[in-house]
C-alpha cells in the first residue's frame, strides 16, 4: 500500500515537473513575426549546405539571448543524422564562450529543405526549414512553420553591406517583419 502511494506521489511529481516545463517552454517563446510562413524556396543539396556558417542576425531568442559572434557548424554523421554544432560569445566577441551540440534529421526527403533538429534529446524536437539559399549556397534564410524563429547566415562572417540589405529585403519578402531581427555582431 506504501509502495503505491509513493508511485502515485512520483507519477504526480513528474508530471507536475512536465507540466511546468511545457508552460515555461511555451511561455517563454519569442512573438510570432511571420503569420504565414512560405514552404522552401527551392530544394537542398545537404552536402552544399554542410559546414560552417556566420550567423547574421535572428530573431531573438531564449536560448540565445545575448550572443554574437555565433556560429553554426553542420557535419554528416555516419549513421545519417545531421550533427548540429552551435557556438557563440555573450555579449560580444570578447564575452563568455557558448556551445551547444545537437543532431537533425531530414523531415522532408523530396527537399531536404524540412530538418526536426533536437538539441535536448529525443523528447524534444524542433523544425528547421530551409527557408530560401543561394545558388551556390553562400547565405541561407531558416525559420519554422510559426513563425517565431528566424536566422540569416552566411558564409561569410562580415559581406558587404549591399548583400546584408539584399538579404534582408530577402527576409521582408518572405513575410518577416526584418525590423524584428537582431543583428549579430561577428567581432
Amino acid at each position: 500500500m506504501k509502495q503505491s502511494t509513493a508511485l502515485k506521489i512520483a507519477t504526480g511529481v513528474a508530471a507536475a515537473a512536465i507540466g511546468g516545463f511545457f508552460v515555461y517552454s511555451r511561455a517563454t517563446r519569442p512573438p510570432v513575426i511571420n503569420p504565414a510562413v512560405p514552404e522552401p524556396a527551392k530544394p537542398v543539396e545537404l552536402t552544399r549546405y554542410l559546414g560552417k556558417w556566420f550567423e547574421l542576425a535572428r530573431h531573438e531568442n531564449r536560448f540565445q539571448k545575448g550572443l554574437d559572434a555565433v556560429t553554426a557548424d553542420y557535419a554528416l554523421e555516419p549513421d545519417g543524422r545531421i550533427r548540429i554544432a552551435n557556438a557563440g560569445r555573450q555579449g560580444g566577441a570578447q564575452g563568455e564562450y557558448s556551445y551547444a551540440e545537437g543532431h537533425a534529421i531530414v523531415a522532408d526527403e523530396a527537399t531536404n529543405a524540412k530538418l526536426k533538429v533536437s538539441f535536448f534529446g529525443p523528447l524534444y524536437t524542433g523544425d528547421y526549414w530551409v527557408l530560401d539559399h543561394g545558388d551556390d549556397y553562400e547565405w541561407s534564410i531558416v525559420g519554422e512553420p510559426g513563425g517565431r524563429y528566424c536566422w540569416l547566415l552566411h558564409r561569410d562572417p562580415r559581406p558587404a553591406p549591399a548583400v546584408v540589405e539584399a538579404l534582408l529585403k530577402r527576409v521582408e519578402a518572405l513575410g518577416y517583419d526584418r525590423w524584428a531581427l537582431r543583428i549579430t555582431r561577428q567581432g
